[in-house]
């Protein structure tokens, strides 16, 4: 599937600082912010993640429960949070990782001198040998 909807619970701090939000149908996902945008923010954030995780090590995912059903605590409210998973693929597969490359010094200065990006010059030569001719997997 690529697009998720699920109840998102928002709690107001007790200072009136920011929120805690949960997700009633995935135990464990929770995160928090300090304003309302950002709390939904951090909501989409949390949930992406946490649908990416469950498919990458095929773990089932729940049918979200309907708002209506959720019984809530005085003072929180529900938001519903989209995922949209095609995207978040897109962005996995294409995030930048950093990997350690050993090379002699002299020729690590010759390339510095030459102003060769080392990033670049690898994927290129990775891409090559692997025979990839576009830019994603």
């Amino acid at each position: 599937m690529d697009r998720y909807t699920f109840p998102a619970v928002f709690e107001p701090d007790e200072n009136g600082n920011g929120y805690t939000v949960t997700f009633p149908d995935l135990p464990g996902c929770i995160t928090e912010g300090d304003t309302l945008e950002e709390a939904k923010g951090m909501a989409q954030e949390a949930l992406e993640g946490y649908l990416w995780e469950a498919e990458q090590h095929h773990d089932p995912i729940p049918e979200p429960s309907r708002p209506e059903t959720l019984q809530l605590d005085p003072g929180t409210f529900i938001v519903p949070i989209d995922a949209w998973m095609d995207l978040v693929r897109d962005e996995m597969a294409n995030k930048v990782v950093r990997t350690n490359v050993t090379l002699p010094k002299w020729l690590k200065d010759a390339a510095e001198e030459r102003k060769i990006n080392f990033s670049q010059l690898l994927q290129q030569a990775i891409k090559e040998r692997l025979g990839i001719q576009n830019k994603t997997p």
